[in-house]
């Protein structure tokens, strides 16, 4: 059986924290209690799910491995829980499962899709929407699609994708993109775009997962308009979650590499081609001093 290992980004935030700890018990209790014939082979037991944060929470995920490892498992397939591809999925992640193989000889890992565009996401951005803005009123209402924002194009692309997405089909009047964090339109910006088109009503919704110190800052920032909560732990994402586990057990890996800074050349990221992997220092983790700094 191939167990199943969830990794986070991690927060300062202790309600960030602990909606991903339950989150990872939710997703065990999920797959345990999946029918026969479901797409996740974790029935056996809640021991074959685990996670950790890659920094700035505990548990590292060093230490979701290795007990992981001490109940006998020695193929993972690792799940990363973020909702873009953008340096933390591309290499971060990636550099820590290789060190956690060094660390346990005979260790093997398959490595899954971030949760992306998916119809689920999509679908629980609306429910999130419908808790704000009555759905008579949404043909006059702008929505404010917040991301986390990166120094990553293709991760800042697919939040423009996202909001797309929602867009269509969904009788929305319109649909703007802003960031809260390292790239731009700030949400400042994204406000003033919004009534420069003439939004009658507009309402912010976060691309987030669970609560945080960028949530809170998009309510900070966003104040005297109405914010939508974020996607949350919930049966759905934990379903996708095990979706993703299930395509990474069989090998159906379907990453878009098209516009990955790593793999092409991209103006103004021309030093990332090629960069090794490397893992994410991490403040719980022996021997590294976490030097991070995030905008």
């Amino acid at each position: 059986m191939t167990a199943l290992l969830i990794v986070g980004h991690g927060t300062r935030d202790p309600e960030g924290a602990a909606d991903f700890r339950a989150f990872v018990e939710r997703v065990a209790r999920r797959a345990v209690g999946a029918p026969t014939g479901a797409a996740t082979p974790l029935r056996a037991s809640a021991e074959a799910v685990d996670g950790g944060f890659i920094e700035l929470s505990a548990p590292p995920v060093g230490e979701a491995v290795t007990r992981l490892v001490a109940a006998g498992h020695r193929r993972l397939a690792a799940v990363p829980l973020v909702l873009v591809a953008a340096g933390h999925a591309k290499g971060d992640i990636p550099g820590s499962l290789n060190r956690e193989r060094l660390r346990h000889p005979g260790l093997s890992f398959a490595y899954g899709r971030p949760l992306g565009v998916h119809p689920t996401i999509l679908t629980l951005l609306e429910a999130r929407l419908d808790a704000v803005l009555p759905r008579e009123e949404r043909a006059d209402a702008a929505v404010l699609l917040v991301g986390r924002g990166s120094t990553d194009p293709d991760a800042n692309a697919e939040v423009y994708r996202a909001a797309r997405l929602l867009w269509e089909g969904r009788g929305i009047g319109m649909v703007e993109t802003a960031f809260v964090s390292l790239a731009r339109p700030s949400v400042a910006e994204g406000l003033e775009r919004c009534r420069r088109l003439g939004a009658k009503r507009i309402v912010v919704l976060p691309y987030f997962l669970f609560r945080g110190v960028l949530p809170d800052r998009i309510v900070e920032q966003a104040a005297g308009y109405a914010v939508a909560p974020v996607i949350g732990d919930c049966d759905e994402l934990a379903d996708l979650v095990l979706e993703r586990y299930a395509e990474a057990v069989a090998g159906d890996i379907r990453m878009n590499c098209d516009t990955c800074v790593y793999r092409i050349t991209m103006p103004g990221f021309e030093d990332k081609v090629g960069a090794m992997q490397a893992p994410h220092h991490h403040p719980d983790e022996d021997g590294h001093h976490h030097s991070h700094s995030h905008g």
